[in-house]
């Protein structure tokens, strides 16, 4: 359960600079606004409850493995289509500004930010993630699907990837534990528990191992 001090922001403030923002990343922080529906000023917060995924923890149901048989999945070919599929207003819970979406963009653009696209038998686009790589550690900011479980895929396309390039060694941060991504598997890390993985995951491996 969530409580109101988890959802304190430790620090206020926009920032255009991409070394800036990944500082802020590899301390534990993560940015989101603090106006309605994450519009400004923007908040860089640090749950005292973290969620994340952690290696052998990933529940994959058989109706999920069968839907992956429908999908193509690729890495980084449509990050900007991504991120407008994670930025629907549509979408309850929307909170992705234009203001965050240039931030990711530089992001991107600098090798740091990452997106695992997934299409159908027609290659139109039906879901995807994107999120923050560094070391072995990746900060999964939003996810989307218009296809079910094509966000699912996306998700177990990261984790092979990562299985494969840095052994058990990883971290997927997903910064709250909702119901939905408790069923996928993540759990919880708890202050110091998190600082540490966090700090562990980031040393064991370059990310251009597995975003490359």
């Amino acid at each position: 359960m969530m409580h109101d001090e988890d959802l304190k922001a430790v620090s206020v403030g926009f920032t255009g600079d991409v070394d800036l923002v990944m500082s802020a990343y590899r301390a534990g922080l993560f940015p989101m606004g603090l106006g309605d529906d994450g519009g400004p000023p923007m908040g860089w917060w640090a749950p005292a409850v973290r969620g994340v995924l952690l290696p052998g923890d990933l529940r994959v149901s058989r109706s999920l493995r069968r839907a992956m048989r429908h999908f193509t999945v690729t890495v980084d070919r449509s990050f900007a289509d991504v991120v407008d599929g994670c930025a629907d207003p549509s979408r309850e819970g929307a909170w992705i500004t234009d203001a965050f979406a240039g931030m990711y963009g530089d992001l991107h653009a600098a090798g740091w930010a990452h997106s695992i696209e997934v299409r159908d038998a027609e290659q139109n686009l039906v879901g995807g993630l994107f999120g923050i790589a560094f070391g072995a550690v990746f900060i999964g900011e939003s996810m989307f699907h218009t296809r079910t479980d094509a966000s699912k895929a996306a998700l177990v396309h990261l984790v092979g990837m990562l299985d494969a390039a840095c052994g058990d060694r990883w971290m997927i941060d997903v910064q709250w534990a909702t119901p939905h991504l408790r069923s996928l598997g993540v759990s919880e890390l708890t202050g110091l528990d998190y600082i540490d993985r966090l700090h562990r995951a980031e040393g064991a491996r370059d990310s251009e191992a597995f975003f490359s």
